[in-house]
């Protein structure tokens, strides 16, 4: 048994096919994969705590504290399985989630079809009121109104309500008002209201926010009180806390309240993940990619921080264009999620042109190879044709995989219809996905101003090191870092993420007309929120604030982020804000606009508690080959042929053992294919360091 200073901390991350669990206990890693287990996902998690706890060898009641990240919010999105759910808003406004912002997200297409509102028409119920934009009242609401609203939603059954009126950002009495009169009529009906789940300006997307996280709270709220329960039946009787889309921590309390607030959370912790390995090896432009059953997620992260945004998309149902998915307006680590996992579905679509994903297998019936009942070809099937993965040894053994079943598969939906082999079929399939995903790569540096070449990879996933080589042939990056426990790493990435919280408030100042008064009091009500949030962990230790701003130049439709250098404005630091504003608008943009006035739009506070310094290390150059424990043939994309390839048993390597290409690197929860342009180098702290030949020649 541990002693309490030697409690163990467990991240659990649930993912479309996989529950990942890692647990840390003095300094040692261990973890685990389990099959998500749909019908009840705090089944996988409560095993998942025995397996890795027996590893360990230590009771349940050894652990100190768990950290959950989930996908469940997501799901019922994206699947429209969340609660029965009433939208209430401004009479007027009753088809504001309909219409949408009228954008074309395909251009051309003269037969689009937006997606469908979130919440029915006939459960849009709308109330005479008006605020106007500064928050003054322009129509009261009566109480006969609210009342007659109230005996509406007892009559239709709801679950859930939302509400959402004009300008409630501004000035909240209005919604407060009607939260008040349906809590007295029906006190077990779940409330949420726009001014405090998404208090900011464009009312579509804060329209749509509110009632995503109505739509999903009955469920989470009910899922959360099921997983603290069970977690504590079987004996580990700690505080569990979650994961948010931030990339913060919160309590399940808080996580119940505002469900919509993760429904990036999984991606999140692997976003942590990359940055903390960025860190330690004083990396500036790296290149996050996590690659798991169900999606792919690519992130930048600049000076070891991972770039942020106040808004994202869910759903998308265009090939993943952007506009064409659900707006959360909510603080987000920014990412690109495309549907390329190893469960993502191929097949062929009418112009006889192989397609993969975004549909996935996911663990149930998983894979055809997974003889799970799955009989259509997926991405894992086209690697085990490859040679890329062992049949015997997959998941640290505990899936046969089926060679036989994978071969059918692809032969049936891929290969014959094309008069291909079974091999040149899984070819196609991992070439598509693979471009998939550089594609998105590519177009995410480059809508960020950035060159994707310059960048260090860093892969993690279950079948991120799977595909990193590749993606980095296709994009020009020249080496690529995997970390231990890459198979787990956003449940890694949950132990290295600090309690914190992001406030976020629209309120519009012109910097030719800026109320430092009323800009102070604003910073200091977003400060006392998001205090609030980030000392529900270790109070012990006071958080670290930062604040900022999202600024525009009068006129313009979107704005862009400004990090404050203070939370106390004098009428000095607005010509300050001036310049920091002009300074970022021409690192995105190549130059200021001359004769323009500037106004801030969105305020933004941040708290989290303080994470302890990351121990800086020189890279580790080659000493000795690693010894290889066999050899397996494997396709070798770019040389379009079979080759022989080195296996590595990742367990043990040396600092310094170095791995030529053509390899596979083994380990439990993943592999590390090395192509024949790429050798690795096994780094102090375990990290393998795979580099293109071409670089390593010319260092």
């Amino acid at each position: 048994m541990s002693t309490p200073q030697q409690k163990a901390r467990v991240g659990v991350d649930i993912g479309g096919t996989f529950t990942d669990v890692a647990l840390e206990i003095a300094g040692k890693l261990y973890s685990t994969k389990v099959l998500t287990d749909y019908e009840a996902p705090e089944r996988a998690i409560v095993q998942g705590l025995r397996d890795v706890a027996k590893d360990a060898s230590i009771a349940l009641s050894d652990i100190g504290i768990i950290i959950h990240g989930t996908t469940l919010a997501t799901n019922a999105l994206i699947e429209r399985r969340g609660a029965h759910t009433a939208f209430i808003t401004t009479e007027g406004f009753r088809d504001v989630l309909e219409m949408r912002s009228e954008s074309r997200f395909e251009q051309y297409d003269l037969d689009i079809k937006l997606p469908p509102a979130l919440i029915d028409r006939r459960d849009r119920l709308t109330l005479r009121e008006r605020i106007d934009a500064a928050g003054g009242v322009l129509i009261a609401p009566s109480d006969a109104d609210m009342q007659a609203l109230a005996e509406q939603i007892e009559a239709g059954g709801y679950d859930s309500v939302a509400i959402g009126f004009i300008h409630a950002y501004v000035n909240d009495a209005h919604e407060q008002r009607m939260r008040e009169v349906l809590s007295r009529r029906l006190p077990d009906v779940s409330i949420s209201i726009s001014s405090e789940v998404s208090p900011q300006l464009r009312e579509f997307e804060r329209f749509n926010t509110v009632c995503a996280n109505a739509y999903v709270r009955p469920l989470m709220q009910s899922y959360l009180d099921r997983l603290v329960r069970k977690i504590h039946e079987a004996g580990a009787d700690c505080p569990v806390f979650i994961m948010h889309s931030g990339g913060g921590i919160i309590s399940v309390d808080s996580a119940s309240r505002f469900p919509v607030r993760l429904v990036e959370s999984g991606p999140a912790g692997g976003a942590i993940f990359a940055a903390h390995i960025a860190a330690r090896y004083a990396l500036d432009s790296v290149l996050s990619f996590d690659m798991g059953g169900t999606t792919a997620k690519i992130c930048l992260i600049d000076e070891q921080t991972p770039k942020t945004a106040n808004t994202f998309e869910v759903a998308r149902t265009y090939r993943f264009k952007k506009g064409s998915g659900m707006p959360i307006s909510i603080p987000v680590v920014e990412m690109v999620e495309i549907g390329a996992g190893g469960g993502s579905i191929a097949g062929l679509d009418v112009m006889r042109q192989i397609r993969v994903g975004p549909h996935s297998a996911g663990s149930e019936p998983g894979p055809a190879c997974y003889r799970r009942g799955g009989n259509l070809p997926t991405v894992t099937d086209a690697d085990l044709l490859l040679g890329r993965l062992d049949p015997d040894n997959f998941a640290g053994g505990s899936i046969s995989l089926s060679t036989e079943f994978a071969q059918t598969a692809v032969l049936n939906e891929v290969a014959q219809p094309l008069e291909l082999s079974a091999q040149d079929g899984a070819y196609g399939i991992a070439e598509v996905v693979d471009e998939n995903m550089s594609n998105a790569a590519r177009v995410h540096t480059v809508e960020s101003g950035r060159e994707i070449s310059k960048y260090t990879m860093i892969t993690f996933g279950g079948a991120g090191p799977l595909h990193a080589a590749r993606l980095c042939e296709k994009t020009g990056i020249d080496r690529f870092l995997v970390p231990p426990g890459a198979g787990v790493g956003s449940a890694i990435g949950f132990l290295r993420s600090p309690f914190g919280y992001e406030s976020v408030r629209s309120a519009n100042f012109r910097l030719t007309r800026f109320d430092c008064a009323a800009v102070n009091h604003l910073l200091a009500q977003l400060q006392d929120e998001a205090m609030t949030f980030a000392l529900q962990g270790d109070s012990r230790e006071t958080p670290v604030v930062e604040a900022k701003v999202y600024m525009r130049y009068v006129g313009q439709g979107w704005e862009i982020p400004v990090m404050l250098r203070t939370t106390q404005f004098s009428e000095q630091d607005v010509a300050q804000l001036r310049d920091d504003f002009e300074a970022a608008y021409t690192r995105y943009f190549g130059r200021p606009i001359d004769g323009l006035d500037i106004e801030a739009i969105s305020w933004a506070v941040k708290a989290s508690s303080p994470l302890p310094p990351v121990q800086r290390l020189t890279l580790v150059k080659a000493n000795a080959d690693a010894p290889a424990v066999g050899q397996r043939r494997i396709f070798d994309a770019k040389l379009r042929e079979m080759v022989d390839a080195a296996i590595v048993e990742r367990e043990g390597l040396a600092a310094g053992a170095r791995i030529a290409g053509p390899a596979i690197v083994v380990e439990r929860e993943t592999s590390t294919l090395i192509t024949s342009s790429f050798e690795a180098i096994v780094q102090a702290d375990g990290c393998l360091l795979v580099s293109s030949k071409r670089a390593a020649a010319t260092a």
